[in-house]
């Protein structure tokens, strides 16, 4: 492939920006090598500043379910932008939207729309204490909820893809209150409750855990995290910005029949603009402003172009069997890339659920991961920088970070799909050899 143009402008980008990006693992800092500058994308193909097209499975981290510049999302926000792109007002697209997820999420009975799913996650914890006059969360290592500064604590994602243990410039007072257990320990969450009984507010968690890589829960481990909360008077939080309209049309608590008191949601309901939520149960999410005395605002909180692209994602996506089609080529992925590890020997750990999925190269054959610990201790970060340029060289696109899921849409055909799995083939007989 041809950098030259990228190389130029990561150059330039270096200058005006800090480590030349908007956002930390765009920079390549885990798999080495140039950031590649997109230039325009469409469907299932993404295309860089020196007209390279590759297979994009990053799918601007989730939000591009449909693919990139669906039409009748394009049709809608074309529309919609020359009616004006912010009003600081109510809007009836708003309702609809709301409507819409209310109706699909079976949990969900009230819904605050805020931009981005960091705003989602840090208003839903200041709900949680609200609601119960209490002031201790319970988070999960390895989980990742967006960069509020009570998050960041042992977070996953870009904090795991750079090895940092937390982030500089968090006050220690700021995460006092953070309580941090293993995912998948649920003796750990009890003994917790156990050391502060009438302190806890709330537990957040990631159903899936998809910010350090994919780790699926345990059998029941989600259901009986929320009881445990529920026995202690604490609030079940479900960070569902990733899971939400993927894992399944009503998110991972549909599928795995969850019903947390709170939900936090972003990426597909925004259509690939920005936006995020915080919902839930009516009685709790009364108490936010003006109903309530919890307060958040935003000034492009609902913004009419976020809206409707959001709303036309989801109504293309429920549309006959969309959602199923999707879930189809994610499901050929993943066994396609089983059963290349399989043939070549090659230790390796492979996840989907719905239209996502994640997989990790293993340092020992029989090794599994199933929490934070164990994926520093098995993830092949090495190899999979190998992997993940060579497949760029093939013209695929993954996540520049193991620690990453990737993501399947509609427009991921067939063709695509045998692609990918022939150039993962190619490359890891290579990277063997």
């Amino acid at each position: 492939m041809t950098t030259t143009k990228s190389e130029a402008l990561f150059a330039r980008a270096q200058e005006l920006l800090p480590g030349g990006v908007n956002s930390p693992v765009r920079a390549f800092k885990s798999v080495g090598g140039t950031p590649r500058f997109i230039d325009r994308a469409n469907g299932a193909i993404v295309t860089d500043a020196d007209g390279n097209e590759m297979i994009d499975y990053v799918l601007s981290w989730g939000p591009m379910v449909l693919g990139h510049a669906h039409p009748e999302v394009v049709t809608a926000l074309q529309q919609a932008v020359t009616q004006g792109t912010s009003y600081g007002a109510p809007t009836a697209i708003e309702n609809k939207l709301a409507e819409l997820v209310i109706d699909t999420v079976p949990s969900i009975e009230m819904i605050r729309f805020v931009n981005s799913g960091t705003e989602a996650c840090m208003s839903a914890l200041r709900l949680a204490r609200a609601y119960t006059g209490r002031d201790k969360i319970i988070k999960f290592a390895g989980c990742y909820h967006g960069h509020a500064d009570m998050l960041l604590v042992q977070a996953g994602s870009g904090v795991a893809t750079f090895g940092l243990p937390d982030s500089p410039g968090v006050p220690g007072g700021t995460t006092n209150n953070t309580l941090v257990a293993p995912f998948n320990d649920l003796e750990a969450v009890r003994e917790l409750f156990k050391q502060y009984p009438d302190e806890i507010a709330g537990a957040i968690v990631e159903p899936i855990a998809a910010n350090m890589g994919f780790v699926m829960p345990d059998e029941d481990y989600l259901h009986d995290l929320s009881e445990l909360c529920h026995e202690h008077g604490a609030v079940f939080i479900l960070d569902e910005v990733m899971t939400g309209f993927r894992v399944a049309l009503g998110g991972a608590q549909q599928a795995f029949d969850l019903d947390p008191d709170i939900t936090c949601l972003g990426k597909v309901i925004g259509g690939g603009l920005p936006v995020g939520a915080y919902a839930g149960k009516r009685e709790i999410m009364q108490k936010v402003a003006p109903a309530g005395d919890m307060y958040q605002a935003g000034t492009l909180s609902g913004n009419p172009l976020a809206m409707t692209a959001g709303l036309m994602t989801i109504r293309v996506l429920e549309h006959e069997d969309n959602f199923d089609k999707i879930s189809a080529q994610t499901t050929k992925l993943a066994d396609g890339m089983r059963a290349i590890s399989k043939k070549l020997d090659i230790p390796m750990q492979v996840g989907h659920a719905g239209t996502m999925l994640g997989s990790y190269f293993l340092k020992e054959a029989g090794a599994k991961i199933t929490d934070f610990a164990t994926a520093k201790q098995y993830a092949d970060t090495e190899f999979y920088g190998k992997f993940f340029h060579a497949m760029m060289a093939e013209g695929v696109y993954f996540a520049p970070s193991q620690f990453e899921a990737g993501f399947v849409s509609l427009a991921h055909t067939d063709a695509h799909i045998e692609k990918t799995l022939t150039a993962a083939e190619t490359v890891l007989t290579q990277l063997t050899q």
